[in-house]
Formats: C-alpha cells, sequence, structure tokens
C-alpha cells in the first residue's frame, strides 16, 4: 500500500468526523506505545470512529473476525490498515500470539472487552447482559501492556456528536507473573466498568 492509499484513508477519516461531528476527549492520556485501548462496543464503527481519533502515526492494530478477510482485496486493505484476523468460534492461539507480538514490539492494540457489539447502549445481547470477556487481560497482562479504558458514545448517528472519551491509563496489579483466573477475570471487569463510567454509565449502558 503507498501513500496514495493513506493520504484516501486520510481524507475519508476527515469526512467521518465531520459527518458524525466527534468530539474526542482525553486524548493527551494516550501513552505513546504498548496501549491496550479498551472500549466499551456500542457500535459496528467504533473501531473506525476510534481509530480515526488517533494521530496519524500511533501505529494501531486490532482484531477483526477472520470472516473479513475472505475477499482479498478486502483483507489486503484491512491489514494495511493494522488488522489481523480472529477466529471468534473457540480459542485462537495465532491471534493471541499476534496481539502479545504487537504490544512487546512497542505498538497498540484495540480490543473490545465484551467481544460483540451491544447495540443502543441496552447492555445486552442474544438475551445475556453485557460481561467483559478474561481473554482481554490476559494478553494485556502478560504482554505487560498499559491499558486504557475507552467510551464510545453509542448512538452513531450522521450529523449528531458522537462522543470518544479515552480514560486514564493504568498497569493492572496481579500476583506472579500472570495471575490467577479470578485476577483476570477481574481486571477485565474492572476496565469495561472504567470504560463505561467515562459516559457516566454502568456496565450494559444503564445511567450511574
Amino acid at each position: 500500500m503507498n501513500r496514495v492509499f493513506f493520504g484516501i484513508i486520510w481524507v475519508l477519516a476527515q469526512i467521518l468526523r465531520l459527518l458524525y461531528r466527534i468530539e474526542v476527549k482525553g486524548l493527551e492520556n494516550l501513552p505513546r506505545n504498548g496501549v491496550l485501548l479498551c472500549p466499551n462496543h456500542a457500535s459496528d464503527l467504533d473501531p473506525v470512529l476510534i481509530g480515526i481519533c488517533l494521530p496519524i502515526n500511533y501505529r494501531l492494530h486490532f482484531m477483526a473476525k477472520e470472516e473479513l478477510f475472505r475477499n482479498r482485496l478486502f483483507g489486503r486493505i484491512l491489514r494495511a490498515l493494522g488488522a489481523f484476523p480472529v477466529n471468534r468460534e473457540g480459542a485462537d492461539i495465532q491471534a493471541v500470539k499476534t496481539a502479545m507480538k504487537v504490544i512487546h514490539e512497542g505498538e497498540n492494540l484495540l480490543i473490545f472487552p465484551e467481544g460483540t457489539t451491544i447495540h443502543d447502549g441496552v447492555g445486552y445481547h442474544d438475551g445475556l447482559p453485557a460481561h467483559a470477556h478474561s481473554g482481554i487481560a490476559m494478553i494485556g497482562v502478560r504482554s505487560g501492556a498499559t491499558l486504557v479504558p475507552v467510551f464510545a458514545d453509542g448512538k452513531k448517528r450522521m450529523l449528531h456528536k458522537t462522543t470518544i472519551i479515552f480514560g486514564e491509563p493504568y498497569v493492572p496489579r496481579i500476583t506472579g507473573r500472570r495471575g490467577t483466573s479470578e485476577e483476570l477475570q477481574k481486571v477485565a471487569d474492572d476496565v469495561l466498568r472504567e470504560a463505561y463510567a467515562l459516559g457516566g454509565q454502568a456496565v450494559g449502558g444503564a445511567p450511574l
């Protein structure tokens, strides 16, 4: 992918910022390297809108479902934008290794603790309450990442303001090098709770 491609992406990003009237808060909180961004997941547009809020040289990577890579051209574009595939049907060891490699190399990663889109901030998906998956904590802890909770407003309507808030960075505290399963679940729960709290909500989108 050449400069023309990234020039087109930059122009499209500016158009999206105008269409969704993005208001960004807390960007000054972001460390430059080794960051694991942990947003709530209110819309399929979240990774795009969060990504275009970041500095153009921020070196962000993110997981995307492997089905999106089946089209060779689209898959190539996704990889150029920092995405790598993940099989959501089970434990994808290769995706986990790639995620930790990104952090170890001093770059940055975005993963949604909820693992799926919680539409309209209702906090339920297929009848189940929104909750955090411990895998995000395992990746963060074992890679030594700095965690940053992120709140993304759930409305995402064109020509209406969309607010994205970056919280305070922190390194989770655990016992030993890997932490217990209970500790990892608590880390995941805590970062998701912090993400929603940035928007004045409890986990699942209910007002605080």
